[in-house]
């Protein structure tokens, strides 16, 4: 079950439909679906969406483990935020070399809590809205 705040309750997994709440709680945000998974964008760029293994993407895996449960990705503001997220939020947030040199991470959404859900939606909100909106978001 959702909290108020529309992220996982503690010791609950999110769900995608907490992702949407989340960012349909930001201004200028629309949902749709790209290759029939969801996204959610702002001005018409996708800044979290669902994001599901690729073939490819299991193969490169190899003998690691990979990771269950659904997975959403995450815009960052640039390479360099890209590595400070991973570092702070090893447990649920990590990249695979389809992402190496682009700006997103991925979120395990069966270990990341509430609240950095919530904080990992409004930063990719803020990587991708025209600067105008983000900074009138921020205020």
């Amino acid at each position: 079950m959702a909290a108020a705040d529309g992220a996982a309750d503690a010791g609950e997994m999110a769900t995608y439909d907490d992702v949407a709440r989340l960012a349909l709680a930001l201004p200028e945000t629309t949902e749709g679906t790209s290759r029939g998974w969801r996204v959610w964008q702002v001005a018409g760029r996708q800044f979290v969406w669902e994001r599901p293994f690729t073939k490819a993407d299991l193969r490169r895996f190899g003998d690691d483990p990979v990771p269950a449960g659904s997975i959403l990705a995450a815009a960052v503001e640039d390479l360099g935020e890209k590595e400070a997220v991973l570092a702070a939020h090893r447990g649920s947030h990590f990249t695979i070399p389809h992402l190496d040199g682009y700006a997103a991470v991925l979120v395990r959404l069966d270990a990341v809590d509430d609240g950095t859900l919530a904080e990992t939606v409004e930063d990719a909100w803020c990587a991708r809205a025209p600067e105008r909106l983000a900074r009138d978001h921020r205020a």
